[in-house]
């Protein structure tokens, strides 16, 4: 059986004291195993990285990223075989592991600007002959922990911005699904990156907590659960390191009265099927405003699930694939059970899907909920699965009370024709990314993605312009040079 190991100093390695099973989830069986990385082998790959720091923080900012030219051109060249490997072993069906990965590759062209994004700021006499200018200088070695769900997309959320600004990088992918991962930092060393630059180690807690525990590592970003973005920037903070740590989200989709409402129901449906739900950005509650536009949507919406299809990955007629273990699944199947039980009604139901040739794959199929109230288990906390439950109340403000008050604030949205009620919204709702008829309000690369409250933890956004000030520290320059045979008298108050 394959043993995908780690990428150290450019080099390949499968030595494992101990390894842990990758399920394919669509079939439910093992076809490879993952190295877990003991402290040793963390270290050595800290080391590595340190060692190339020093070179490569000189290398020009045009020389780094030509490099990430040449990585997006072979990314799109070997973009067949990435989501391949992605579909393999996370589950996602081909269309959808090709949009991810396309964002992905939309962050390294981002990353292709850093002459420009890294020249910082001058200004010609801010005093008698004094000069002014700042610059932003790398930090050193930075670490990036990812999630399962998005396998390609997030680890490029995080290293090609650090990398051209002149950081070294290691990596600790999730050791659910690593071999895409892995693929790519290949292709990132066939761009022509040096050794020791880039380095991916797969593990678990004991390589995450060397992570935050090496002083030689300055940063570190995070994306996963809320609990462990908490623990993961709580110690890197007592550590003293940088740190960003993106947690879960509880998404609400507000649908007015005078929404298109067949409009929303094509929305909902890739909003909160695709990927299996799989998304941090899953819109994943409906709050319907008044009677008719609650009986509406589920009349709607029950109809449009009828031909939802739920399978294997390589079957582009697939609308969404399995859960990543069957763990998952039956925590997904938990939170519908309990929603039943507390008096929510299961208007469709996908606890149990038929799957011609694949009954033992770990399928959920889509489920909708209605008269969920927000003392429901499945409304407070993160089900992350096929499952839209939706809330009625009367008024809009209701409805953003309810978002308000709840703990998460990743992602929202509004369905409305109305401007004003828009244009209120936006301006009043505490959520970090919104949308206005746009139900994943996931920023372009040159914007920054994060949430509020307790989906973020850090002053920072991922990617995008936040991304430079995350991976530089500004430095300020100021410089006099005396004219020849001029000399300043002693001065003890201060220069103004």
């Amino acid at each position: 059986m394959d043993v995908i190991g780690h990428l150290i100093n450019g080099r390949r390695s499968t030595e494992a004291t101990r390894t842990q099973v990758v399920f394919n989830p669509a079939i439910g069986e093992v076809t490879k195993e993952v190295s877990i990385a003991p402290k040793e082998t963390v270290e050595e790959a800290i080391a590595a990285a340190q060692a190339a720091y020093t070179e490569w923080r000189d290398t020009p900012a045009m020389k780094r990223a030509r490099i990430m030219y040449r990585f997006k051109a072979l990314l799109e060249e070997h973009s067949d075989r990435i989501c391949e490997l992605i579909g393999a072993e996370h589950g996602k069906i081909c269309h959808d592991a090709a949009g991810e990965l396309q964002r992905g590759i939309e962050n390294v062209e981002y990353a292709c600007g850093a002459p420009e994004l890294l020249k910082g700021e001058h200004t010609k006499n801010v005093g008698p002959n004094i000069d002014a200018w700042s610059e932003f200088q790398p930090l050193g070695v930075v670490a990036g922990i990812t999630p399962f769900n998005f396998p390609a997309m997030v680890p490029l959320w995080m290293f090609p911005m650090a990398i051209v600004c002149g950081n070294t990088f290691v990596l600790k992918p999730s050791e659910r699904d690593p071999s895409s991962t892995m693929f790519i930092a290949e292709l990132l060393h066939e761009a022509g990156l040096p050794a020791g630059v880039f380095n991916v180690v797969n593990g678990d807690k004991v390589a995450v907590d060397t992570l935050l525990e090496d002083k030689r590592v300055k940063a570190v970003s995070f994306v996963g659960s809320t609990p462990i973005a908490e623990y993961i920037y709580s110690t890197a903070a007592a550590n003293g390191k940088r740190c960003q740590a993106l947690g879960g989200a509880k998404n609400h989709a507000i649908v007015m009265p005078d929404a298109d409402m067949d409009n929303v129901v094509n929305q909902l449906l890739g909003a909160a099927f695709g990927s299996s739900g799989e998304r941090c950005m899953a819109l994943s509650v409906a709050v319907a405003v008044g009677q008719r536009a609650g009986d509406e949507l589920i009349e709607k919406m029950k109809a449009a699930m009828e031909s939802l299809k739920v399978g294997e990955c390589s079957d582009k007629t697939n609308d969404f694939g399995p859960l990543i273990t069957k763990e998952h699944k039956d925590k997904v199947v938990g939170y519908i059970n309990s929603a039943e039980e507390q008096g929510a009604a299961v208007i469709v139901d996908g606890r149990n899907p038929t799957v011609p040739g694949y009954e033992n794959g770990y399928f959920v199929g889509a489920t909708l909920i209605d008269n969920v109230t927000k003392d429901m288990t499945s409304y407070e906390e993160e089900i992350f699965g096929p499952v839209l439950q939706v809330v009625r109340v009367d008024t809009m403000e209701e409805a953003m009370q309810l978002i308000n008050d709840h703990e998460y604030g990743n992602g929202t949205c509004i369905f409305t024709r109305d401007g004003e009620a828009a244009r209120y919204f936006s301006d009043k709702i505490e959520v970090g990314m919104v949308g206005i008829n746009v139900p994943l309000p996931v920023p372009v690369s040159y914007h920054s993605f994060g949430g509020w409250k307790r989906s973020l933890f850090g002053d920072l956004h991922a990617y995008g312009p936040d991304a430079v000030r995350f991976y530089t520290k500004r430095k300020t320059i100021t410089q006099r040079w005396p004219s020849a045979g001029v000399r300043e008298g002693k001065t003890f108050s201060f220069p103004s």
